[in-house]
């Protein structure tokens, strides 16, 4: 889709003229699997590294255009975040020392970024998310001025006519609405692309979903959004909902989601595949610049089928088909989109070598996999390491088998055959499938993060523990100690000297709300038992309206208790932003000599920040 001039399906005379070239495209790509056109070999491999661009405090910057044109590289492109960009890999051919070559042109590029950022006052980090992310981040202010990415939010938000929900519950809870698909922003990945021989597609495909659940499981990377511990890959929740188009689930025509694992075996032919998603899904989207793609394949040229991928481009399988053109002939791809970015560049390639060697290391008894298990127990299975990652339970072979026990018993062995049989250096084979094996059986990223978030939460606010692990994986995501090997953050080695303090590193988000209209003699207790001296109070709206304090209390003396919040507490209060440098909090509160100070965002309350805070 970035490389067409795109815009929103809105006339009956746009989408027809779309949809007759999208027929076409069908037909061209049916006629060519006929003809024997589609290349079956040699077979290439391919890669997409999205990362994120932060400040030198590790907060998400938005200056992605501008570091795009300081790099100046092809290999280069835009996300639709203001503070992310992609790296697109050249095509290797799958032999010998292809992956370490693809780790060498990957470290190239990285280092070529991190060192045009640096010039930038700006860090590169590799992370499915960015830990430091926050709720202001997600606006449509920060997304990239570019039209095609204005176009797609529109056309979803058109389709939907409602606003998003998100909903994730892990250890936290995640519960928002929000008003565009920038949410889609906060996920970044590793997409691996491996080209497959037309004439076993689909059986390859299926084979690939059945393996999504363990290889997910073995790299998840994602446990953190806006400070809330979700599930170990929270990306693939996020994704879903932050672009489902679907006002109700139980709408007949909205059953499926346009993110999603998908809902059965496959069957026929890729163009079956593409069949069914256009069935599914309506378009979205058009281009002013259209092929003949039939025509231009009966006059012996190869069609880019651009139609075909546009609607490809709005529907997001975890699993996709991809279709494209290289050294002029056209061949067909398996598009991995679950692997999450980071912790290392290392930590990547080895997630990529395992789900390759799997995919060539097919062994006989699972050629005909969609015979020989539930899709069911598959999908489950993905669901279940986007949840818990290395801690789940899979149903395999009809089996109940831990995510260890399985990779390391069959799955890595199987990753092993399957690379030596393709020619692969053994060298690769070793030091890649040996990084899957050490975090298997040690610890991955999302459990490392999780370990380390609550460890410095003991010794720090829950945002400066966030920034440290931003600063602790941005400093060692390029050298060769992949995150198995990874120590704790300690909270004495912290980068806080280097970050200009705001009120949200101090301030306390975990307080107690009272209504204006509860009985003092109960908050007085409350305050008590709680040994709280700052209490909030709210309305019915859940708006501030004041603050009860133990000088409220003290002053009120003997008196008679049994009368309401609001009859007692301050109400002329100063308040501040948690965006304001806590050199300002400082002064306010010694210049009107209070100790508590309300966080606020517009009527908001995100917290307080109290003397003992500071």
């Amino acid at each position: 889709m970035g490389h067409l001039d795109v815009k929103q399906l809105k006339t009956a005379q746009d989408n027809a003229e779309y949809i007759q070239y999208l027929i076409k495209d069908l037909k061209a790509l049916d006629q060519m699997l006929k003809q024997d056109l589609i290349e079956k070999g040699p077979i290439r491999i391919g890669a997409e590294q999205e990362f994120c661009i932060t400040t030198d405090n590790y907060f998400p910057n938005n200056n992605n255009i501008e570091l795009l044109k300081a790099i100046d590289d092809k290999h280069f492109t835009t996300e639709i975040g203001r503070y992310n960009l992609e790296i697109n890999s050249d095509p290797l051919e799958l032999r010998n020392s292809c992956f370490s070559e693809l780790h060498q042109q990957l470290k190239k590029l990285l280092e070529k970024a991190k060192l045009k950022a640096n010039e930038k006052d700006s860090k590169i980090v590799l992370t499915g998310i960015l830990p430091t992310l926050r709720l202001k981040h997600i606006g449509e202010s920060h997304m990239t001025d570019m039209p095609r990415y204005r176009v797609l939010n529109n056309a979803l938000k058109a389709l939907r006519r409602q606003n998003f929900n998100i909903h994730i519950k892990g250890v936290d809870e995640l519960s928002l609405v929000h008003d565009c698909v920038m949410l889609e922003a906060c996920n970044t990945s590793f997409q691996t692309h491996l080209q497959i021989n037309p004439d076993e597609f689909v059986a390859k495909y299926n084979w690939a979903q059945a393996i999504a659940g363990p290889v997910l499981a073995s790299c998840t990377n994602s446990p953190l959004l806006f400070g809330r511990e979700l599930w170990a890959e929270t990306r693939i929740a996020l994704f879903a909902q932050s672009i489902d188009t679907r006002a109700s689930s139980f709408i007949h025509h909205e059953k499926q989601a346009r993110v999603s694992f998908g809902a059965h075996w496959e069957e026929g032919t890729v163009t079956d595949i593409f069949k069914d998603h256009i069935s599914r899904f309506r378009s979205l989207l058009t281009s002013s610049k259209h092929e003949d793609s039939l025509e231009l394949l009966n006059n012996g040229q190869i069609p880019k089928l651009k139609a075909l991928q546009l609607h490809n481009g709005t529907v997001y399988k975890w699993n996709r088909v991809c279709y494209g053109i290289g050294n002029g002939k056209p061949h067909l791809r398996i598009e991995c989109r679950y692997i999450p970015s980071g912790p290392t560049l290392a930590d990547e390639i080895a997630n990529m070598v395992f789900w390759v060697g799997l995919m060539l290391g097919q062994p006989e008894q699972y050629k005909e996999i969609h015979k020989k298990m539930d899709f069911k127990d598959i999908q489950n299975n993905f669901l279940k390491a986007c949840r818990t990652g290395m801690e789940s339970q899979f149903t395999w072979d009809n089996k109940l088998v831990t995510a260890k026990e399985l990779i390391l018993k069959e799955l890595l062995p199987l990753a092993k055959q399957g690379l030596l049989n393709s020619d692969i250096s053994k060298e690769d084979v070793e030091l890649y499938l040996g990084i899957i094996e050490k975090r298997v059986t040690s610890h991955t990223g999302s459990q490392w993060m999780v370990s380390n978030y609550r460890n410095l939460q003991k010794s720090k606010t829950s945002f400066e523990a966030l920034q440290d692990i931003t600063a602790f994986m941005s400093e060692r995501q390029l050298t060769d100690t992949t995150v198995d090997a990874w120590p704790d953050v300690k909270p004495s080695v912290s980068s806080n000297q280097h970050k200009s303090r705001i009120v949200k590193h101090n301030m306390n988000t975990k307080i107690l709300l009272v209504h204006q209209n509860d009985s003092l003699e109960l908050v007085a207790h409350i305050m008590k038992w709680k040994k709280i001296h700052h209490l909030p109070v709210v309305n019915n709206k859940k708006e501030l309206k004041g603050l009860l304090t133990w000088t409220d209390l003290i002053k009120l003396g003997d008196k008679e208790l049994h009368v309401r919040v609001k009859d007692v507490m301050t109400k002329n209060l100063i308040t501040i932003s948690q965006e304001a440098s806590l050199e300002k909090a400082k002064k306010l509160m010694v210049s009107n000599k209070i100790n508590c100070l309300p966080v606020l965002k517009k009527k908001e309350l995100l917290g307080i920040l109290t003397t003992n805070d500071l």
